[in-house]
Formats: structure tokens, sequence, C-alpha cells
């Protein structure tokens, strides 16, 4: 059974730091594209974050240099570390996995198949 269970979310003042976890079960991580989506209130989702097949990140320009993602293959977990998280951050992100994730005019296009439950990112002061 295919199961997404993020962790790590929580309450940060801007300019903090957080790491979110994804442990991941039922495949491995070299199977799918791999990473983060998240979906603000009253906005829509969009990709943060996500791995390719081929190994490349891809960053939306609105993370590049603050947000970086990557992987434990012996603990088949995907991680983002958050780094000087501002109040737009804010959002539910979830872990995400699916045939393919590529970058395009400053945005992640992540086709996902599968994710987890989420988990809550609150970046206020």
């Amino acid at each position: 059974q295919l199961q997404l269970v993020e962790s790590g979310g929580g309450l940060v003042q801007p300019g903090g730091s957080l790491r979110l976890s994804c442990a991941v079960s039922g495949f491995t991580l070299d199977r799918y594209a791999i990473g983060w989506f998240r979906q603000a209130p009253g906005k829509e989702r969009e990709g943060v974050s996500c791995i390719s097949s081929g190994s490349r990140r891809n960053y939306a320009d609105s993370v590049k240099g603050r947000f970086t993602i990557s992987v434990d293959n012996a603990k088949n977990t995907v991680y983002l570390q958050m780094n000087s998280l501002k109040t737009e951050d804010t959002a539910v992100y979830y872990c995400g996995a699916g045939p393919r994730c590529t970058y395009s005019s400053g945005a992640v296009i992540f086709l996902r198949d599968y994710w987890g439950q989420g988990t809550q990112v609150t970046v206020s002061s």
C-alpha cells in the first residue's frame, strides 16, 4: 500500500527555519518523481519543489535559494529544508509522488498521483 506521511510543520517567526519530512512506504523513491506542493488559504495548490526521475531538482522561483529538497534513500524519506521563511510561505504542505516533475516559467509543474495528508506551516510574528 502506497503511503506518504508528512511531519515537521509548525509555527515559526519570519526569518526562521523548518525542516519537513515525508516518510514513504509501498514504493522506493527512485520509482516516481517526488516532491512538495502547498496550498495557502483561498489559493490554488502550487508546486514548491520536486525531484524528477532523472534526479533533477526543481524549485519554484518563490522559494529558490531558501528551500532545499533532499532524499535519504536508506530511510525512504524526502525532506524539505525551509530557511528565511516569509509570511507568504504559510500554507499546508503536502508531499507527493507521480510521473512527472518539471520547471517552467518560474513554476514547478508536478504531476502527482499520490500525496499525504499534509502538514501546516505558519509563519507569523
